[in-house]
């Protein structure tokens, strides 16, 4: 399956019947009078976030939606059929972003969580509607109001607690595969990963979703590599690990290239918790671990765990920070009652 993030969509609200003119014309029947009824009102357009989702590839297939409108009314009081609804069903995480690709309208964050995108337009009233002690045999009707037409965009953020960033090839598919049951694909050379994964994690019998990004260079705000198009799946994370390649001569460098390109793209997702780590240690002897450490401590100004994904050295205790921090996270958003219940 294709991983699609953004989708731009049309859609289209029904528009209302128009109601009826009528009287009632039967044998036998004086004075019938008035008996037109009103027009059905027209179909809506809805969003839903649903199970089972995890991309937005439906909607590049399909981009126009239009709701059906309402019937008009007719005689003996019949009142027009109403326009069926259309649901767009999205993957938990959607943002609804208006035409202007800023205002958002709505956050879909939890299943079953619905948004009213463009109501249908009303039904006309009959000329029963009409019918008053000075006006015995009203002929007006009212037409329907009309749909509400506009574009919108879906962009989707994955849901995740923790993210994975760093430099192409620093070993971030690895340890989500080490760590987790997903499969990302594994390779010896640059932007190996092109698409995010989610996998889930499990430490000392506690679960969290983890994020796996492609990897940034330099120059990625501008579009370079692959930009930071992706950096949106984690800006729902709790925390954020950094990983730094071992391996690398300029890791120094290698830390403030992403912390720039991190702070190009939103402040506010630069200031999340971020945890640091070197990989890759299972490929250093002791004096060099031991130098690369002190400098990636001085660049971070904190402490940095050491690790490898391979050999899985270190791991558990980087799972067990990671979720420290979501921990208190999750402690956080959950709602305080002010008084125990009392019967």
């Amino acid at each position: 399956m294709k991983f699609l993030d953004l989708a731009k969509v049309y859609i289209r609200s029904g528009g209302g019947g128009a109601g009826c003119v009528s009287f009632r014309r039967e044998k036998f029947i004086e004075f019938g009078g008035p008996d037109g009824g009103d027009g059905g009102n027209g179909g809506s357009v809805w969003a839903e976030a649903v199970e089972g989702l995890n991309t937005l590839i439906d909607f590049r297939y399909q981009q126009h939606f239009f709701a059906k409108s309402g019937q008009p009314g007719m005689g003996s009081q019949r009142t027009g059929k109403t326009g069926e609804d259309i649901v767009l069903k999205v993957p938990v995480g959607t943002e609804i972003i208006d035409e202007d690709e800023e205002t958002i309208i709505a956050d879909l964050t939890e299943v079953g969580q619905r948004v009213l995108l463009a109501q249908g337009g009303n039904g006309g009233w009959g000329n029963l509607r009409f019918k008053s002690s000075t006006n015995r045999a009203p002929s007006r009707a009212n037409p329907g109001q009309e749909g509400v037409e506009r574009t919108i965009w879906l962009r989707l953020k994955l849901i995740a607690d923790a993210g994975l960033l760093g430099l192409p090839n620093v070993g971030k598919s690895t340890f989500l595969a080490a760590v987790s049951n997903a499969k990302p694909k594994i390779a010896d050379y640059p932007f190996t990963t092109l698409v995010p994964n989610l996998g889930v994690v499990g430490v000392d019998g506690r679960e969290f979703v983890m994020a796996d990004i492609p990897g940034l260079i330099e120059g990625a705000s501008e579009g370079r590599g692959l930009g930071d198009m992706f950096l949106g799946h984690v800006e729902r994370c709790s925390v954020l690990l950094h990983l730094v390649d071992g391996t690398s001569s300029t890791i120094t460098k290698d830390y403030k290239t992403i912390l720039t390109e991190l702070e190009a793209y939103s402040p506010d997702l630069a200031a999340k918790p971020r945890i640091t780590a070197l990989n890759k240690i299972d490929a250093l002897d002791a004096k060099t671990l031991a130098n690369r450490k002190r400098s990636l401590e001085k660049a971070a100004d904190g402490p940095v765990h050491l690790m490898s994904g391979v050999s899985g050295e270190g791991v558990q205790d980087v799972l067990r920070v990671l979720w420290k921090v979501i921990a208190r996270t999750r402690k956080q958003a959950e709602p305080e009652d002010d008084q125990p219940w009392q019967p």
